[in-house]
């Protein structure tokens, strides 16, 4: 493992010379590329620094027992600096074990959430219309970006389906353990005689894909307008601005009608394809991907679920981890911080095994 830090932090080095050279200075794309990579590695070196201070200051303490002369107060200063340097060092290297596993590409990206209605019919689309506002409300204490893509809204005010866009640094990280099959268990407010009702919803979760990333073939797209329809909005039905946008080898369609340009329309609903064609191209590349993949979304049927919100004893369950939190009023208005830091740092501790194994 040291070796391989050593190395790292002769590469940060020459990043940080390469960063004042003038020539890749002037050349924004190779300047872009060489930060974010510097930024990468900063808290490794950082974390690793640390621990060869650790290292040098237990020599320097053992050293110092080694004076017979030293007196009784010098070696008892002496004997605490080095039980806090071997803990230092112990400390910056399970870090470093984490810091050094194989980072996933796409963390950094922005992401495209999509939610449907499974099991449940309207009850069903009025928890998915609480799940994007839990996703929303997160994404804005993180003073992230919210765009909504498109999307089917009922007369209630749920979503049988909505996608929509959340742009900002490590997004994907954060969101990329929502998707499967969330369960619902509540009295729903179209039930007059009080029963709890169980309805799912599925999530799925897509990085941002940039153009370099998907090639798509003009060729391979048949491109429909329509007049727009839905529940409300003042140009719905009066013009041909919703797309509909069909990737032909594929059969993927996308459709959009949130804004009222006909252009605007078109460009939010490529990013979606290119969104569902670059995460169809990563399952494809990893069998063990896809498999993870339709282990989480399922068919959104109630018994493939990965979390449950049960509202009569205020509960929010993640099946996957075993953790139960009591508070399903905050979570669902966006407090998710501990639900996904717990999500982190199993799947950090399954990676290591598998390192280490």
């Amino acid at each position: 493992m040291f070796d391989k830090l050593k190395a790292v932090e002769a590469r940060f080095e020459e990043i940080g010379e390469l960063l004042m050279d003038p020539a890749v200075v002037s050349d924004q794309e190779q300047y872009k590329k060489l930060m974010k990579e510097h930024k990468q590695l900063t808290p490794i070196v950082e974390k690793f620094r640390e621990y060869a201070a650790a290292k040098t200051a237990e020599e320097e303490a053992l050293l110092l027992l080694e004076d017979s002369s030293l007196d009784k107060d010098f070696k008892e200063l002496a004997e605490e600096e080095l039980r806090e340097a071997k803990q230092t060092q112990e400390a910056c290297a399970e870090e470093l074990k984490i810091l050094l596993l194989p980072r996933d590409p796409n963390d950094d990206k922005n992401v495209i959430i999509e939610i449907r209605g499974g099991a449940g019919g309207e009850e069903a689309a009025l928890f998915a219309g609480s799940l994007m506002r839990m996703y929303s409300m997160y994404a804005e204490s993180k003073r992230w970006k919210i765009e909504i893509m498109g999307g089917n809204e009922t007369e209630l005010g749920g979503w049988k389906e909505v996608s929509f866009m959340i742009e900002g640094e490590g997004a994907y990280s954060r969101f990329k353990y929502e998707s499967g099959v969330h369960r619902v268990q509540r009295v729903p407010e179209t039930e007059t005689s009080g029963r709890i009702h169980t309805s799912t919803v599925t999530v799925a979760v897509l990085p941002e894909a940039e153009d370099v990333e998907v090639e798509i073939n003009p060729a391979d797209l048949q491109i429909d307008t329509y007049r727009s329809g839905g529940a409300g909005g003042q140009h719905v039905n009066k013009t041909e601005s919703a797309i509909r946008i069909t990737h032909l080898p594929t059969g993927l369609i996308v459709e959009c009608q949130d804004e009222r340009s006909q252009h605007k329309n078109k460009e939010k609903a490529m990013k979606v394809l290119r969104s569902r064609l670059y995460e169809r191209m990563l399952s494809e590349q990893t069998e063990a991907i896809a498999s993870d993949r339709r282990a989480q979304v399922g068919t959104g049927d109630r018994s493939e679920r990965i979390r449950t919100y049960n509202y009569p004893q205020g509960r929010v369950t993640d099946h996957r981890i075993g953790l139960t939190l009591y508070k399903i009023e905050q979570i669902l208005n966006g407090d998710l911080d501990e639900v996904i830091d717990s999500l982190i740092t199993y799947y950090r501790a399954e990676m290591l095994k598998a390192e280490n194994a």
